[in-house]
């Protein structure tokens, strides 16, 4: 789970300026934090349909603000992929 400490650590590395918690690489790489606790949780709970949906939700609004980042700034994109460690 996304504790407060693991936010702002997060918040911290991928923020473009001081205070900066709505840039597309902060929400990005929060959701992707999000995606990757659910995949493990998966593993083991195999049949959580519901949270598979909400899963299914955030891959979804990270792929539109990844778009919208590429179409703004393909660089600040390419960066930012690389850093998480994203496909493409």
């Amino acid at each position: 789970m996304l504790t407060p400490e693991d936010k702002a650590a997060i918040v911290a590395e991928y923020a473009t300026s001081e205070g900066d918690t709505g840039s597309p690489e902060v929400q990005v790489a929060l959701l992707t934090h999000r995606i990757t606790y659910l995949t493990e949780h998966f593993k083991s709970h195999i049949h959580d349909n519901h949270s598979r949906t909400g899963l299914l939700r955030l891959v979804s609004r990270r792929r539109k603000l990844l778009d919208y980042l590429h179409k703004k700034n393909a660089q600040r994109y390419f960066d930012l992929i690389k850093k998480l460690g994203l496909r493409k």
